[in-house]
């Protein structure tokens, strides 16, 4: 775009833009997890249950948590509705959601992931490999460039029940690590 402001000076936009923000740094990280609620946000997209609840079973077989609660997002492609993210930081001190393995969903995994964070609860955010990238641009953008996610390979939605099983198990690893700051 060319904006001319008298005939002596003109201005040239780059479209390629710049991000500016103040980076917010993410909720305190605990050395234990026993005993912290799990929240686990199911974005309803293909195999996220499946990846979702298998990481629970794996993760109970570590931890002990004080409680688990399951929610649902209706719709991968928005975010969740302020009600939920309240909820969620109401009921839970972890966080764990899925799946981001495709644009639309990949960024709203991580704007949820942002909003509990914000509230003091430590996400961890289930992407695939492909999405690496928009993550880091969508937190960049979104001011919380210390949020890690957990990256899994891709795809998710045409794996085998081995395939879900491999994926859990990096799930499983890297969530710990997530919520301890490891």
């Amino acid at each position: 775009m060319l904006t001319t402001l008298d005939t002596g000076t003109a201005f040239v936009y780059d479209p390629r833009g710049r991000v500016e923000s103040s980076d917010t740094p993410i909720s305190p990280r605990r050395p234990n997890l026993d005993g912290l609620r799990l929240g686990i946000l199911d974005n309803s997209k293909w195999n996220a249950n499946k990846l979702l609840r298998g990481a629970q079973a794996a993760l109970e077989r570590e931890i002990r948590f004080g409680a688990v609660n399951y929610y649902v997002k209706h719709s991968f492609s928005k975010d969740a509705a302020p009600e939920l993210i309240a909820r969620i930081a109401a009921e839970c001190d972890i966080l764990l959601t899925a799946i981001g393995d495709c644009g639309s969903c990949c960024s709203c995994c991580v704007r949820d992931s942002i909003a509990l964070e914000r509230l003091g609860v430590a996400a961890a955010c289930i992407i695939t490999t492909e999405f690496e990238r928009e993550t880091v641009l969508t937190r960049t953008a979104l001011g919380m460039t210390g949020l890690r996610p957990v990256v899994i390979d891709h795809p998710v939605s045409s794996i085998t029940a081995e395939e879900v099983a491999a994926r859990v198990a990096v799930i499983a690893r890297e969530a710990q690590a997530v919520w301890q700051g490891r």
